[in-house]
């Protein structure tokens, strides 16, 4: 359409950034992609440069709205989606980092986080954050850098630092430095915000030794945060309104917003969300208590689970086992399977997530007899991402008391059919893949947009009609329970082994 505007939505994931336009109708006009580089310093280590972060967000903003022929004027409003915990440090003055971004992956303070926990802070530090002390978050990572980097302590001090996930970095530099600021759901991942009270806690900070006037504001998800500098869009000034944490950017993106509602992004890993409305809950099964959005004045919370070996699974069966050729013959592998039931694999690569999580556990087969051949060996792997996420949502049914009527699933692996029947069987639940995989950018999109009245209200965006795809349990009540049962076995015998070789 002629006079049509888009929301614009940065998509800053952990290998790549993305700019994507919206139309309307929740439709991808155009996007842009750049790879962004990591580097290992050492085992475990994981960084990237805040400047390439940077440059190659502002070349996908010039390539899409190039691509598209799109005059930065059409652009409503931008929406900001980040990788979440990854920290960035940089000079007020110079605008230049101190040291490279440290990810959320890296494990270079797990030292730091062990020495928390040895202290006795867990209870304390979950109460108030609802994380469970793990150098994953943010806190521990600013920590080091404080202490590692010369003179960063007393520069912080002074008050010459700033601290940010990488949406504040992003907000910061697309507004010249003019406004340092992230919303509620980013701010939840920094084990330093407290959910509660809604305010960076001065409890931990002093924890920590983190001075308090490094931190950047903390705003709503939907919310104007400032406009554009003038340079990026030739002159043209555009209005910065939403920013999210890319799960909880897809969670919005589903439109899982009612209490109950749940959803799984199917990634590397796979991240369970499932809405909480409005009143938090601690978890006693090890799940994580996230602030999900953050809408006129109304905050929702979430559970969290964290699956570590998803995609990474199937990935494994290409690359390392060499099973198959490319990932999307697994679902034909798998159909093709003749039946056993009693294979399992247990894919522990790096440890077990929620809800046993056991860093000493590794990956382990069960059930190999001579007749075990490679396409068995496929659809056993596709299942045990079903039946990971099944421990998951039971946990989350089991302390919240709602039942999972539904799954919301999206991410690469959902488009495996295979896999969606499956976990549809093994969790005796309807799954609803989403028509569009990019749902964290959409999320982002919506909330931005709904800041400048491109959206006038939720109710607009719900009435937007979805093509998506659904999957019905087709598995008799007593193969499903004995199928996970077996599973259950699987995973006990993992970690009894893993303890053993352990000690």
């Amino acid at each position: 359409m002629k006079n049509e505007q888009y929301i614009l939505a940065i998509d800053e994931g952990t290998t790549s950034v993305r700019a994507i336009l919206f139309n309307h109708q929740g439709q991808i006009v155009g996007q842009a992609q750049r790879l962004i580089h990591q580097s290992f310093p050492q085992p475990g280590w994981v960084e990237q440069d805040p400047i390439e972060i940077w440059n190659n967000t502002e070349t996908v903003i010039s390539e899409v709205l190039f691509q598209t022929e799109t005059p930065p004027y059409k652009v409503r409003a931008i929406g900001i989606s980040n990788q979440r915990e990854t920290t960035v440090v940089w000079n007020r003055k110079t605008g230049k980092p101190i040291h490279n971004a440290i990810v959320w992956q890296s494990k270079q303070t797990s030292d730091l986080a062990n020495q928390l926990k040895e202290a006795g802070y867990q209870e304390l530090i979950q109460q108030k954050t609802g994380l469970l002390i793990d150098s994953y978050f943010s806190a521990t990572k600013l920590q080091w850098l404080l202490d590692q980097v010369p003179q960063a302590r007393e520069q912080a001090e002074a008050g010459d630092l700033l601290f940010g996930t990488i949406d504040t970095w992003l907000l910061w530099k697309l507004t010249n430095g003019h406004v340092h600021a992230t919303d509620m759901t980013n701010a939840s991942r920094t084990m330093l915000y407290n959910i509660h009270t809604l305010e960076w806690d001065e409890e931990l900070l002093n924890l920590l030794h983190i001075p308090k006037q490094m931190l950047p504001a903390v705003e709503e998800s939907s919310h104007f945060y400032g406009y554009t500098q003038e340079f990026t869009f030739m002159g043209v000034q555009i209005p910065i309104t939403g920013i999210a944490g890319d799960q909880q950017a897809s969670l919005f993106g589903e439109l899982a917003l009612e209490p109950g509602m749940t959803k799984n992004t199917y990634g590397t890993g796979a991240f369970i969300m499932m809405n909480l409305g409005t009143q938090p809950q601690t978890s006693a099964y090890g799940l994580l208590t996230t602030i999900a959005y953050s809408v006129n004045g109304e905050v929702n919370y979430a559970f969290e689970g964290s699956v570590f070996t998803a995609g990474a699974a199937v990935d494994w069966l290409k690359d390392q086992v060499k099973l198959v050729q490319d990932v999307t013959e697994t679902a034909h592998q798998a159909q093709a399977a003749a039946s056993n039931n009693q294979l399992y694999v247990v894919p522990a690569f790096n440890g077990l997530g929620a809800p046993y999580w056991n860093q000493a556990a590794r990956g382990a087969i069960f059930g190999i007899t001579q007749q075990t051949d490679d396409k068995q060996l496929v659809k056993a792997t596709l299942e045990s991402l079903a039946f990971q996420t099944r421990d998951v949502l039971e946990t989350m049914s089991k302390e919240t008391g709602l039942p999972v009527k539904s799954l919301m699933v999206d991410g690469g692996v959902s488009k495996n059919e295979y896999l969606m029947q499956f976990q549809s069987d093994i969790l005796d639940t309807t799954i609803t893949r989403a028509p569009l995989t990019e749902t964290t950018a959409l999320g982002v999109a919506y909330l931005a947009g709904l800041q400048v009245n491109y959206w006038p209200d939720l109710a607009t965006i719900k009435a937007i009609i979805r093509s998506t795809s659904s999957y019905q349990p087709q598995m008799a009540a007593s193969e499903r329970k004995s199928r996970y049962a077996g599973w259950q076995r699987a995973v006990q015998a993992t970690q009894f082994f893993a303890e053993e070789n352990h000690d």
